[in-house]
């Protein structure tokens, strides 16, 4: 959490790095919580999920020896064949019926959504991939969809080539009825007259086309369909494909992370409570100039305040939250102070003085109370020198107290 006063001008993304990287390690508590949280929601989501296998065959695809779907050749993709369209029929519904009569499956829909292909670049392959519960399956289902696809592929070929073959049939005996009507109608015809010059001609284009048609007709009639070949039978996976260890533990840990880290600046942002020095200095823009007891620090406290007020004047030292007497801290530093500077230390609130010290007790006071405290401190001209930290009563020893605190086992606190 920031406040105003502790506002410093800098660069602001590393200062706002720099408190992030504060917050979180304040929190460390919390977020390291998450974290492990993360980590074994992850972990069970893991041991929940069950195995799956993943299983590949790779399929050499042949021109088939009649037309095919071309491909523009690309650094990609070299071959002349459209491997990108040959992918799409392997995962065809035609492709996955005849794969399902292999595998004795009544709906191929569902074997569809457990196949991919893939084509790998410069290639004339099809990889072929079968997702299934066990390795068997998972093989069984691969195998059987790249033999369905060179099936279908040979299929489709071979009722192109008849469809050809049965047009080229068609086109010849048309042909041949032309040529037979025309010969049979040139004895009827003077020789040399233009009718005849003309039949003459028309038998020669005729020939000519059924010479043409019975050569492509012959060249079908030889063709070999070729689909493919299997190169790469599918074997049964020896490692499951999913869930996947590292993936699952890395998002448990990455969603710990953001859920901690969220957690963390909600309550940064809402814990106002005074715990160490860093959080008055870091809610406050006070400098904490003394913590417990220490006879040393009081000293160097005693001599500051001497160097501030150098020609004498009125301390007070005043306690921030109501549980907290400032009277042995007003005691010690009456001692400190003696034989440095005339100055009267005091913890009447009501009484005008030249400087203050607040006494902050920690994991009590908040800083609202503290910048209350030095908000009426300024309606007097009175100038907040700094804190003195004292630990939390909670954090001492059963019996022990500090200067500044009564133990609620003290008769005195409970005299007062």
């Amino acid at each position: 959490m920031s406040h105003p006063a502790s506002s410093v001008p800098g660069p602001a993304t590393g200062r706002e790095l720099a408190e992030f990287g504060s917050m979180l390690l304040r929190r460390r508590v919390a977020l390291a919580g998450f974290l492990l949280a993360g980590v074994c929601f992850g972990g069970i989501v893991l041991a929940t999920t069950p195995p799956s296998y993943t299983a590949t065959a790779e399929v050499l695809v042949s021109p088939t020896g009649v037309q095919d779907q071309t491909n523009q050749t690309t650094p990609r993709q070299r071959e002349p064949l459209n491997l990108d369209t040959e992918a799409q029929i392997a995962r065809s519904a035609v492709v996955a019926s005849r794969a399902a009569r292999t595998l004795k499956v009544k709906d191929p829909d569902t074997l569809r959504d457990q196949v991919t292909v893939t084509v790998p670049p410069n290639s004339a392959v099809l990889a072929v991939s079968y997702t299934a519960g066990d390795p068997v399956t998972a093989a069984g289902g691969a195998q059987a969809f790249a033999k369905a696809y060179l099936a279908n592929r040979q299929a489709t070929a071979t009722r192109v080539l008849g469809a050809q073959l049965k047009a080229l049939t068609g086109k010849l005996r048309e042909v041949d009825t032309a040529l037979a009507t025309t010969v049979a109608g040139l004895p009827r015809m003077a020789p040399g007259s233009a009718a005849r010059t003309i039949a003459t001609q028309r038998q020669n284009v005729l020939s000519r086309q059924i010479y043409n048609l019975t050569l492509k007709y012959d060249a079908l009639k030889t063709v070999a369909v070729t689909p493919g070949a299997v190169i790469s039978d599918a074997r049964p996976p020896t490692s499951p494909s999913a869930p996947s260890p590292p993936l699952y533990l890395g998002s448990g840990l990455f969603l710990g992370l953001l859920a901690g880290a969220g957690a963390a600046m909600v309550r940064d942002r809402f814990d106002t409570r005074l715990r160490t020095a860093a959080d008055v200095e870091r809610l406050t823009g006070l400098p904490v100039l003394c913590e417990g007891e220490n006879a040393r620090e009081l000293r160097e406290l005693a001599i500051a305040v001497a160097r501030h007020l150098r020609d004498g004047g009125e301390l007070l030292v005043r306690g921030v939250s109501p549980e907290t007497d400032p009277e042995p801290i007003a005691d010690d530093l009456r001692v400190a102070l003696t034989g440095l500077a005339p100055i009267w230390v005091r913890t009447d609130q009501a009484a005008h003085a030249d400087a203050a010290l607040l006494v902050v007790e920690s994991h009590a006071a908040r800083s609202k109370q503290l910048a209350q405290v030095v908000r009426q401190l300024r309606r007097t001209d009175t100038a907040a020198l700094g804190v003195i930290l004292l630990p939390s009563p909670a954090m001492l020893p059963r019996g022990d107290s500090y200067p500044g605190h009564r133990h609620p086992n003290d008769p005195a606190a409970r005299a007062s």
